[in-house]
């Protein structure tokens, strides 16, 4: 079904591909349909932007989300999975044991970011851990030939970060807060900076000097930039 994805604030990418930066604190997530499954790349902040999306998703493509993937387990990327009852959960190996005993960190850390205190619990009171871990790489098929690429590439932005890669023409690489646009990239306390270029080393690997790479936050960039950003990162973090 050919619809307009711009008319729900979505960017087209290509290869059934889109993503759109969210409100308030522009975490991005993208949407990769083939012919018979979906997946949704993070889920956003809240239990109402999870709805949102996931009645955004079937608006756009008149079916539901099968499968989702998690970029990496902070609240603003992670907290909308429970709108999505009955899909199957991914995410880097690790990622359910800590999103099962941190609930209430994530809490905190979404309260500290200026979240409102009521919508921070009902999310973090319904938190879903992936049940799908990933360690190395994993190919999920959504049909119609498009297989997905799903590569646990960290630690790097934190412990657990999960990137996606899309084939087709152009490739489109799904990054998570492993790159970031918008701003400086930010290392917080679960962040592995001594990980973190060989993590964006890898992503370049996989997408090649033509792909599309999606930050988490921020506007879509080339590998240049996310070379620069490696450079700079190593520079920082006393790397090579």
């Amino acid at each position: 079904m050919d619809v307009s994805w711009e008319e729900f604030g979505w960017e087209r990418l290509g290869n059934g591909t889109g993503r759109r930066r969210l409100p308030v604190w522009d975490a991005t997530v993208a949407l990769v349909a083939g012919a018979d499954g979906v997946l949704l790349y993070d889920t956003g902040s809240t239990l109402r932007e999870g709805v949102e999306l996931r009645t955004q998703a079937e608006a756009l493509l008149g079916r539901r989300v099968t499968h989702i993937a998690l970029s990496h387990p902070h609240f603003d990327h992670v907290l909308g999975t429970a709108a999505f009852s009955g899909t199957a959960v991914h995410g880097a190996v690790g990622t359910a044991e800590l999103l099962e005993r941190g609930a209430e960190e994530l809490r905190a850390d979404a309260l500290r970011h200026g979240m409102g205190e009521a919508d921070a619990t009902a999310a973090t009171d319904a938190l879903v851990a992936p049940r799908h871990q990933v360690s190395g790489e994993s190919t999920l098929d959504l049909g119609g030939g498009l297989q997905v690429l799903l590569a646990n590439v960290g630690p790097g932005h934190s412990g657990h970060d999960l990137a996606v890669l899309v084939p087709g023409s152009p490739v489109v690489v799904l990054c998570g807060d492993l790159v970031e646009e918008s701003g400086e990239p930010q290392a917080g306390r679960d962040a592995v900076p001594s990980h973190w270029p060989a993590a964006l080393d890898r992503l370049l690997e996989l997408g090649g000097e033509n792909a599309l790479y999606v930050p988490g936050h921020g506007a879509v960039v080339d590998a240049a930039f996310v070379r620069a950003q490696r450079d700079q990162l190593a520079s920082r973090f006393g790397v090579s």
